[in-house]
C-alpha cells in the first residue's frame, strides 16, 4: 500500500513560483515511477511531469510540452519525497495539482497510475 501527501499548493501571481511537495510512504516498489498531474475546471487531467526513479536513481524525467523550460521535477531520496518546482507561472497554469505513482515502466498516462495524493490547489492571476 502507497500513500501519498501533497503540499505546497497556493495562489501566485503571474510570473511566480511555487514548488509542490509529495511525501510518499509505502512500498518502494510501487513509486518507482512518480509523476504530476493537473486538471482544471471544465477541462481533462493531464500529465505535467514524471520520472523514473530506478534509471541511475537520479530519474529520466519528461514534461509536457506547454510546461518544458518552467517546470522541474525532482525527488529527494533520502526523504522520499517528490518535488515540482514550477517557474513563470501563467494563469493557464492553474488547476488541482496531483501526485501519482506506478511501478515501472514510467509513462505520462494517468489511467495507468493506481496511486494518488488527495491533490493541491495552484491559482495563477494575471
Amino acid at each position: 500500500q502507497v500513500q501519498l501527501v501533497e503540499s505546497g499548493g497556493g495562489s501566485v501571481q503571474a510570473g511566480g513560483s511555487l514548488r509542490l511537495s509529495c511525501a510518499a510512504y509505502g512500498n518502494s516498489y510501487s513509486t518507482y515511477c512518480m509523476g504530476w498531474f493537473r486538471q482544471a475546471p471544465g477541462k481533462e487531467r493531464e500529465g505535467v511531469a514524471t520520472i523514473d526513479l530506478w534509471s541511475t536513481r537520479g530519474g529520466s524525467p519528461y514534461y509536457a510540452d506547454s510546461v518544458k523550460g518552467r517546470f522541474t521535477i525532482s525527488h529527494d531520496n533520502a526523504k522520499n519525497t517528490l518535488y515540482l518546482q514550477m517557474n513563470s507561472l501563467k494563469p493557464e497554469d492553474t488547476a488541482m495539482y496531483y501526485c501519482a505513482a506506478r511501478p515501472l515502466p514510467c509513462t505520462m498516462l494517468g489511467g495507468t497510475f493506481g496511486y494518488w495524493g488527495q491533490g493541491t490547489q495552484v491559482t495563477v492571476s494575471s
